[in-house]
């Protein structure tokens, strides 16, 4: 289901979702329908945007946390006008899995905004490279200064949510080699090993947490 209070945004995202494979059970314009809609409906994905009705402040995101508190099993795809990764940060901090936060000009590149959605609907995690690239800039004296540049790029790259393969592909390296950096980037934040890709998710924890208290 659909929440945004831009009719033409809504439309048009109504549209691009219906045509390319995606059932949209609801398309409301603020936080109170979006609530309302994921009782009625239950939803397998949520696209909120993050300022609605009735102030155009974080209606949108608070609704979402609700979302995340009430339905866990509800994927989340929040969409903003401006980079506000606070907001990330408190997504992830309620769930691990299935949450996702973009700048709406991703959807104009339709082959990776589908792509995203469908990532964070199979439990996945999407990030906006912007939201990534200006929490890198914000890092001073944190666990992070003990990663390599390369490091930091790699796990820049997990936290928008790529594969292995699909970091290996972006850096020009092998999936071996991405492999190596992700282990050392584990090792250097202290997470202990663990089952299936949870150290991968707290390893992006790590990195949206040491956020300046004023961000």
């Amino acid at each position: 289901m659909i929440a945004e209070d831009s009719v033409l945004l809504r439309a048009g995202l109504t549209k691009l979702l219906e045509t390319t494979g995606f059932e949209v059970a609801a398309a409301v314009d603020d936080a109170a329908g979006l609530l309302a809609a994921v009782e009625r409906h239950r939803p397998e994905l949520v696209i909120a945007d993050v300022r609605m009705p009735p102030t155009f402040t974080d209606e949108g995101i608070r609704a979402a946390l609700v979302v995340r508190r009430q339905w866990p099993e509800v994927a989340i795809m929040v969409l903003s006008q401006y980079v506000e990764e606070r907001y990330a940060a408190d997504l992830l901090s309620t769930s691990t899995t299935g949450v996702g936060y973009l700048l709406k000009d991703r959807v104009a590149d339709v082959d990776v905004f589908l792509e995203s959605l469908r990532r964070v609907a199979a439990g996945g995690t999407a990030l906006d490279p912007e939201v990534v690239a200006q929490l890198l800039v914000r890092r001073q004296n944190t666990p992070l200064d003990r990663l390599t540049g390369r490091e930091r790029e790699v796990l820049g790259l997990m936290a928008e949510g790529r594969s292995n393969a699909g970091i290996a592909e972006k850096l020009v390296v092998s999936e071996s080699a991405v492999a190596k950096h992700i282990n050392s980037i584990f090792a250097k934040l202290d997470l202990p090993a663990s089952e299936g890709d949870h150290r991968r998710v707290l390893a992006v924890l790590r990195f949206l947490e040491s956020a300046s208290p004023s961000v």
